[in-house]
């Protein structure tokens, strides 16, 4: 597959024209298009440029206004609950985490909780914010069901991922970004796009057979016949019941609190099979560390912390021990010098959007 390097300043314009061509306000724009470009140089290609064409459609469907209008329906010193009122999920996420971010600053932790939203991209995105104002930060999102519970083939939550980041002394924050299943869909999209197979222990049918090709995956997965796996995988002899089991405590965040949808509601379709907004609810938290300890000693000892696991012995043929978010901060320094990856199939699709939005673009690539 042929795979080109591409500027971040033309698809962050690509962007920019396909979203104000759908009636995205500039302001607006701009968060989305910075959640997504991140993805990319962050390396995470399930959620950057390649969901530009789902937001697109969605829109262009009417089940994703264009124009976000969220309402804060109830609030205190340190909480507040969001609907996001079907808008775009990042604009959602981006202003419930500023929120919470300057609840926090008064009373030391403050959460928000948000329903009626959509996809916002990459959970990490979010805490990353809060480290940027030396506080810690998590995300929780629910999404549309994809994992089956413990003992049974039917998906009935989402990949539901939890994001946790905190500063460091180093120049690289700590920063988890997981999905509670061991792989989320945006991936078994990749791997269609790329023509591979999907490993074993991935997925599985209705009847726990397990599926290797991946656009089999994707039809099975819109049939409700086919399942994400849990952290842990099926059954109980790798501990899925672990990985369902925070699946479950995401959604009760996402959901419960907000008084919003959950489960199945959250599959986008209604009764009769017609496409319908997700309802997707976030849940976000915001701890300043100056409430707790001196936000400098902290980061020293965060330091110091990342810094012990690394100096751990190292397997046999084993080069270099990772703490969680190091692997993408050095691609979000590499990437914009070599180019954001695209193959043979996302530069068709952006081609393809192009030509249907009738955009002014000039493209680096056939």
């Amino acid at each position: 597959m042929n795979t080109i390097r591409v500027s971040v300043d033309f698809l962050c314009d690509f962007m920019d024209k396909a979203f104000a061509q759908v009636g995205v306000p500039d302001d607006d724009r701009r968060i989305i298009i910075d959640v997504l470009i991140r993805a990319d140089l962050r390396g995470i290609e399930s959620h950057g440029i390649g969901r530009l064409k789902m937001y697109v459609d969605r829109i262009r469907q009417g089940i994703l206004m264009p124009k976000t209008e969220l309402k804060i329906v109830r609030q205190s010193a340190g909480s507040a609950v969001i609907d996001g009122g079907h808008g775009m999920g990042q604009v959602i996420a981006y202003r419930a985490m500023e929120l919470a971010i300057d609840k926090a600053r008064q009373v030391g932790i403050a959460a928000v909780a948000v329903r009626n939203s959509s996809h916002f991209g990459i959970a990490g995105y979010y805490p990353i914010m809060a480290v940027k104002q030396n506080m810690a930060g998590l995300a929780f999102t629910n999404a549309r069901p994809s994992i089956p519970p413990t003992f049974s083939g039917e998906p009935m939550m989402g990949t539901n991922p939890i994001a946790f980041a905190v500063p460091t002394d180093e120049e690289c924050p700590f920063v988890l970004d997981m999905a509670t299943s061991i792989i989320q869909r945006g991936k078994i999209e990749v791997y269609e796009r790329e023509g591979k197979t999907v490993p074993e222990g991935w997925v599985t049918d209705d009847q726990g057979a397990e599926i290797s090709d991946p656009g089999e995956v994707l039809r099975l997965m819109g049939l409700r016949k086919a399942s994400l796996l849990p952290l842990g995988g099926a059954g109980e002899s790798h501990s899925g019941y672990k990985g369902y089991g925070l699946a479950m405590m995401v959604e009760i965040f996402s959901s419960l609190f907000a008084g919003g949808a959950f489960g199945q509601a959250l599959s986008g379709l209604n009764e009769d099979g017609k496409a319908i907004p997700h309802q997707l609810g976030h849940f976000f938290i915001a701890i300043d560390i100056s409430h707790f300890i001196a936000v400098e000693e902290f980061k020293k000892l965060a330091g110091d912390l990342v810094r012990s696991m690394r100096t751990a012995q190292k397997l046999p043929g084993e080069k270099r021990i990772y703490t969680a978010g190091e692997k993408e901060f050095e691609n979000e320094k590499r990437i914009p010098i070599d180019g954001v990856p695209l193959n043979t199939v996302m530069q068709k699709t952006l081609h393809k959007m192009a030509d249907e939005l009738r955009l002014d673009v000039q493209f680096p690539f056939s």
